[in-house]
């Protein structure tokens, strides 16, 4: 924005005082700084498919007779505020489907409506798509601009030194350390966010879209620039700070696992890309990465390792979305725990653990796992 120079002189302080303002906001966008709390915890709660649409005249699917009186988006909404209040989560992470475009009648209603218990909770919270949510009145875009202009969201159309890659809602957040620590200027745990597609755009390919290659670049480029970091003094590290990665649409990885090798259950296919297009293998070349969170199958839950690295789903939120008649909707809770110093003070991360809750009277907890934990070889000589 310029200004003329032959504007009054309250006029362009005027301007100048605007310009400043918008600036401050992008800015504290851009800039705010999650750390961990003085307990030496990061929580995060993940939502999947909440599949919302017009709110109380939007029924609910996949449930016993009984219930489809009062079932509607309105219990999504209740589900949400129930699990803020008993995890008190430091980070919202929902992982795509958050509306159900095709039955809704304004798309941006109905993300303000979806949003509002993480918005009304003043905890940050980030959002990326699925496959479902452009397909009302808001493009894949506009949905995304609708999302990242939120109150309360660290959401990110793309990454803003990008010049091009593929999708909308790919960002990253850096986790510091406990304020006052040695690692309170570093970022000791990293999250990724990518949109992982909706459907294939190629003609001979059928099926869902899938993590393109610019979108793999930036997350490889990203991971080394905050490895280097990480190494660096003050309290340099021997190699990469822990990285977890959310997006909608499971890796076709996920077909490798059958009831001997996860926690959680199968119940339906793994409805992957056609086709892989490598980010698994990106993923342990780079070598930070060690567990992903996905959705869009509502029916799976479960929570594996391969490689190295976990695969979790999230199993199904949203009252409107598919499910089963019996088998309670659920959220998963990933909390990462730092070590103590020799000297008593806040380190780097020791472990990550997780659990699911039930939407049910008690909000019951269920299949707790630790997803990765610090080794000897880890530790500083």
């Amino acid at each position: 924005m310029s200004v003329p120079s032959s504007w009054p002189a309250a006029l362009l302080l005027l301007a100048a005082a605007m310009m400043m303002s918008v600036s401050v906001c992008v800015d504290a966008k851009q800039q705010k700084q999650l750390r961990f709390g003085t307990s030496g915890e990061f929580k995060i709660l993940q939502v999947a498919d909440m599949h919302y649409a017009n709110g109380k005249s939007t029924k609910c699917l996949n449930v016993f007779p009984y219930q489809m009186k009062d079932c509607s988006d309105l219990n999504t909404t209740a589900f949400t505020e129930r699990m803020i209040q008993a995890e008190k989560p430091d980070l919202i992470v929902f992982t795509g489907d958050n509306i159900y475009g095709y039955d809704s009648t304004d798309a941006a209603k109905s993300l303000d409506a979806c949003f509002a218990p993480a918005v009304q909770s003043n905890i940050p919270w980030v959002a990326v798509l699925g496959n479902h949510d452009q397909e009302g009145t808001l493009s894949r875009e506009g949905v995304m601009k609708h999302i990242v202009g939120m109150k309360n969201t660290l959401s990110l159309l793309n990454p803003p030194d990008v010049g091009v890659i593929d999708g909308f809602g790919n960002y990253n957040l850096e986790i510091a350390g406990v304020q006052g620590s040695g690692f309170q200027n570093k970022s000791i745990l990293n999250l990724y966010f990518l949109d992982s597609g909706d459907y294939s755009k190629v003609p001979s390919i059928p099926g869902y879209g899938w993590i393109k290659s610019s979108q793999q670049n930036w997350y490889h480029q990203t991971a080394r620039k905050l490895k280097g970091a990480y190494m660096a003094k003050p309290e340099p590290q021997k190699g990469a700070a822990p990285g977890l990665v959310y997006f909608h649409i499971p890796l076709p990885e996920y077909k490798n696992f059958d009831k001997s090798n996860f926690t959680g259950v199968k119940q339906e296919g793994i409805s992957s890309p056609s086709i892989n297009s490598g980010f698994f293998t990106t993923l342990v070349e780079t070598g930070d990465a060690k567990a992903v969170f996905t959705g869009h199958d509502h029916l799976n839950d479960f929570c594996g390792e391969l490689t190295g690295i976990y695969l979790c789903y999230a199993g199904g939120f949203g009252y409107h979305a598919y499910g089963k008649a019996g088998w309670s909707r659920r959220a998963r809770v990933v909390v990462t725990s730092l070590e103590k110093t020799s000297k008593g003070t806040w380190g780097p991360v020791k472990s990550i653990k997780t659990w699911k809750r039930l939407d049910d009277k008690d909000l019951t907890a269920i299949d707790a796992q630790v997803l990765w934990a610090k080794t000897s070889a880890d530790y500083q000589d």
